[in-house]
């Protein structure tokens, strides 16, 4: 067998993230009534999402950190409706996480290819997510019982895509380089990134999207496929 440790993200890879987090926003859109300032949720949404991920990118590239990111991504949107206090910021951020972590939708296939691979494969998470929400969510969308470890940034002080963090979950795993497989649906975190640490990479790409600069070592449009590959 040619892998014997399968690297996973989390985020849109196994757990919707999408669909989960554009829910807890519309509650918080209608909880806390920000129709006032905005039109609908969906122009809420439409601001607040480039700003989300223009932030996460730069987290990823060590350009800001965590408190900046998470204080960051709500103020942005706050800010037009006059509230610009920290702490209320901030709480309306854990309300958002907190929120998350009760969300249990799957990428279709998710349950059905663990089950598939825990048989012949080790499992693990690598994921640049928040330490307090991941294990929430692995564990409310029972993923939990087919995950060997969980591997996260902060765990090892740095994001995908960069080297070190692959390099940390291989020594944390005891996992050879040339053994190991990751599995992700982002081309810059999760292949980009393995593709730079010498690891082999299977890239969740449903839109279809062109690769860059290299060809991954496989790609799939959903997970069922996985199942041909591995």
């Amino acid at each position: 067998m040619r892998y014997k440790s399968l690297f996973i993200d989390l985020d849109d890879t196994l757990w919707d993230t999408y669909h989960n987090n554009k829910g807890c926003l519309e509650e918080l859109y209608t909880d806390y009534h920000w129709d006032r300032y905005y039109a609908s949720f969906e122009a809420f949404y439409a601001y607040y999402m480039p700003n989300n991920e223009k932030l996460w990118a730069l987290y990823r590239e060590h350009k800001i950190d965590r408190q900046t990111l998470i204080f960051e991504r709500f103020h942005y949107v706050l800010q037009p409706m006059g509230i610009d206090d920290r702490e209320t910021v901030l709480a309306i951020n854990r309300d958002f996480l907190e929120r998350t972590t009760t969300r249990t939708r799957l990428i279709p296939g998710a349950i059905e290819l663990l089950e598939y691979l825990r048989p012949a494969y080790r499992l693990f998470i690598l994921s640049n997510g928040f330490r307090e929400v991941q294990f929430k969510k692995l564990e409310n969308s029972g993923l939990a019982p087919y995950i060997e470890r969980m591997i996260l940034s902060e765990d090892a002080g740095i994001q995908k895509p960069h080297k070190a963090i692959f390099d940390f979950a291989l020594r944390n795993t005891n996992s050879r380089r040339q053994e190991s497989l990751m599995i992700g649906d982002s081309w810059e975190a999760d292949i980009v990134g393995a593709h730079h640490a010498r690891i082999d990479q299977l890239w969740l790409n449903p839109q279809g999207l062109s690769p860059d600069e290299f060809q991954p070592t496989f790609t799939v449009s959903s997970l069922k496929e996985v199942e041909d590959i591995l």
